[in-house]
């Protein structure tokens, strides 16, 4: 399968500067307008789109997560690979590891989660299997070509934010077999399944969760380790544009019957 590749950068991750022949475009959808970067990094095309806006003015529950998968499908993107910063549920995950996600449970409230929400049209998706192991495979294998320690799997607890969470509810995020928390990656990974794309995630640990930190939660201390680790962050996706990716047999792209009309 051709792959062509989107990248969704979360908190500090800007790839504008590394990607040539870059143009930015403004894609209209049935749910919004969406911009895309569209040019070459590391001798591929990709797409890049900042999640949050350029300024980083849009918060997670106010981010427009159809328009932006619609947009992406609609320039042809079949694989996504997102970063997301997220805090820790347990102390096996400090503050500066990378963690590749393989389960998300869904503790988001006011969002549109799906494409299929016409009367007239009852889809449901499978999703046991939500991130895309191709993808994971592609990134794991980057990592590793770097030297870069990378936890291969975890579970990721989506929150509808902006707060951060209370200690109570880390410990019940625990107890259902959370090891990590974060407000972006639910519905873009469900939108993403439902759009026929491959989707995963590369999760920046930035701090402890409420209750397992020294010190109250900061959205500055977030901002501060995602600069930090910016350069391993981006020289892994870079060496990962730059390789191989096998996604031929996962089943990201026949979990659901997509209407060609879905994202138009």
């Amino acid at each position: 399968m051709s792959i062509k590749l989107a990248v969704i950068g979360g908190t500090g991750l800007d790839l504008t500067n590394m990607i040539t022949d870059r143009e930015e475009i403004e894609v209209f959808t049935s749910y919004g307008k969406a911009l895309v970067n569209r040019g070459m990094l590391a001798g591929v095309k990709i797409l890049f789109m900042y999640r949050h806006g350029q300024e980083h003015t849009i918060p997670p529950h106010r981010i427009n997560y159809r328009a932006n998968i619609a947009a992406l499908r609609k320039l042809g993107a079949n694989a996504i690979i997102a970063s997301a910063a997220v805090g820790s549920i347990r102390k096996e995950y400090s503050p500066g590891d990378l963690v590749l996600p393989d389960q998300f449970i869904d503790f988001t409230k006011a969002r549109h989660h799906t494409f299929f929400d016409e009367p007239g049209r009852v889809v449901h998706t499978d999703m046991t299997e939500p991130f895309c192991p191709g993808l994971r495979s592609a990134i794991s294998t980057s990592a590793g070509k770097m030297g870069t320690k990378i936890h291969s799997n975890g579970t990721y607890v989506c929150v509808e934010g902006p707060r951060f969470e209370t200690a109570a509810e880390i410990k019940a995020y625990a107890l259902l077999g959370g090891d990590l928390t974060g407000m972006t990656v639910v519905p873009e990974i469900i939108l993403a399944r439902e759009a026929g794309i491959c989707y995963a995630a590369i999760a920046i640990v930035t701090n402890y969760g409420a209750g397992l930190s020294a010190t109250l939660l900061t959205h500055r201390e977030v901002c501060e380790m995602m600069s930090i680790q910016m350069p391993r962050l981006s020289g892994i996706l870079r060496e990962t544009i730059a390789s191989p990716i096998d996604i031929e047999e996962c089943a990201c792209t026949k979990s659901v019957d997509i209407p060609e009309d879905i994202c138009e």
